[in-house]
């Protein structure tokens, strides 16, 4: 069958080139084998938000006796399950594939390869092959699936994923977290404070590890606080399973009810007929240009281009991709100024580079910090506030590079960095700016001026 394009993955970014394409009057054909609308709405995102929305709720409940009078919490985790179950409509994504063919994609269920540039064969559910001849081309967003850490005797034990943990009705009462990157610090919090004992496993010498290390002393000080017992530089020997997990490591065994494993992800590239067109199949990551062009008539989008494991990220790559297969000018595709969001209680947003990664790039470096719980905003909020603002300066451009806000709403206060870094605004010009009294984002004030440029 020929048609304009075919879009391999209908995740965020997959969905997006998708609809707009044949929006725009082509002919478009999406192929995936598993939830249309991919890992953010049914494992990702969607879910995880609402769990630490819950969680968080609990965790100002518990704040009433400083701040308002008194309070009595009691957690219940089947309210939180009901509210992901409905959310996510019993896992099924009718909704999702109905907007697409109410837009004019054809949608296929099966499992999506090259077969050479422009071509595309479909091993479909029923055990039948359809093969695809794409005039305009191929877009790419396999998406990640979560990495199984090659621990001795984890794969023969019913550990959860984010693909497992998110069904539970039921809460266990210990729980191991393998991983300390933003999926398992929230996740690690959030059943905390529903009332699991929870210990957080990091094999780095800190969590968070891609963060600033001034974010991560601050998360690790909160978590400890709320009785999770953080644990890093740790090499798990082995699990054992007989009911219950019993984790090996070099100086003792955690024994735990339940293990949730959220060791990173992995890229779906294996199996996708990368070879036909060129392309390493062993790659981590599909090589792009500012276009997102891949190969010959061949686009990705999404986590396997190793820009950023994120739903924006995606949907910003499907844009450039959309402009470029309709012949329309840019703005391409730029990375300086992206933006993540690790959603613990504090927040931490951050944009750009860390001050490492700047150094490392040859910057003359200038830093600026801010202690958030000392402003005026930060005080009034509570006794128990956390958070910094900590910024990453060109020197000799005159622009900021990387910023950092720790905080409440940490996530909410970035909007005023991740323009800058992403527009290079003069410092000089943000020194300038307007900053609403009392707020958080008032401490970037501070921070601006500590750079000393």
């Amino acid at each position: 069958m020929q048609v304009d394009v075919v879009v391999l993955g209908l995740g965020p970014g997959g969905e997006l080139v998708a609809t707009k394409l044949a929006r725009a009057g082509l002919s478009v054909v999406g192929v995936d084998r598993h939830l249309v609308g991919g890992e953010c709405p049914f494992y990702g995102c969607t879910p995880s938000k609402l769990v630490v929305r819950s969680s968080d709720v609990l965790g100002e409940a518990r704040r009433v006796d400083g701040l308002a009078g008194t309070a009595s919490v009691h957690p219940s985790w089947a309210v939180a399950a009901a509210r992901i179950r409905t959310a996510n409509h019993e896992w099924h994504d009718d909704a999702h594939v109905t907007r697409l063919e109410e837009a004019g994609v054809t949608v296929v269920r099966g499992h999506g390869r090259l077969d050479g540039p422009g071509r595309v064969t479909v091993e479909r559910e029923n055990g039948s092959t359809d093969e695809y001849v794409a005039a305009r081309g191929i877009v790419l967003n396999a998406g990640t699936e979560p990495a199984r850490p090659a621990i001795d005797g984890l794969a023969d034990t019913p550990y959860w994923t984010n693909r497992e943990v998110f069904k539970i009705t039921e809460l266990p009462a210990s729980l191991a977290v393998v991983g300390a990157g933003a999926v398992g610090c929230e996740l690690a919090q959030a059943f905390s404070r529903f009332g699991v004992r929870v210990t957080l496993i990091e094999s780095l010498p800190r969590i968070l590890a891609a963060e600033e290390p001034e974010s991560s002393t601050a998360l690790a000080e909160v978590l400890g606080r709320e009785g999770i017992d953080v644990v890093t530089g740790a090499e798990i020997r082995r699990v054992r399973h007989d009911g219950s997990f019993h984790l090996d490591l070099a100086d003792r065994t955690i024994d735990v009810d339940e293990l949730l494993v959220a060791a990173g992800r992995r890229s779906n590239l294996s199996d996708l007929g990368l070879d036909s067109v060129g392309l390493d199949p062993s790659a981590k990551s599909v090589e792009t240009d500012e276009r997102l062009r891949a190969g010959e008539r061949l686009w990705a989008v999404g986590d396997i281009t190793g820009k950023g494991e994120f739903t924006h990220v995606s949907l910003y790559q499907a844009r450039v991709v959309i402009r470029d297969i309709l012949g329309q000018d840019g703005p391409w595709a730029d990375y300086r100024g992206v933006s993540r969001v690790t959603f613990t209680d504090p927040e931490i947003g951050s944009v750009g580079m860390t001050e490492e990664q700047a150094r490392e790039d040859g910057i003359d470096v200038r830093i600026g910090r801010a202690d958030l719980a000392h402003g005026a905003r930060g005080w009034m909020h509570g006794p128990d506030t956390v958070g910094l603002v900590k910024l990453v300066a060109d020197a000799e451009r005159g622009i900021l590079v990387g910023g950092t806000v720790v905080g409440p709403y940490g996530g909410e206060a970035l909007g005023l960095l991740s323009a800058a870094v992403h527009a290079a605004v003069p410092v000089s010009t943000l020194k300038g700016t307007h900053f609403a009294y009392p707020t958080f984002h008032r401490t970037i004030e501070s921070a601006l001026w500590d750079l000393g440029i």
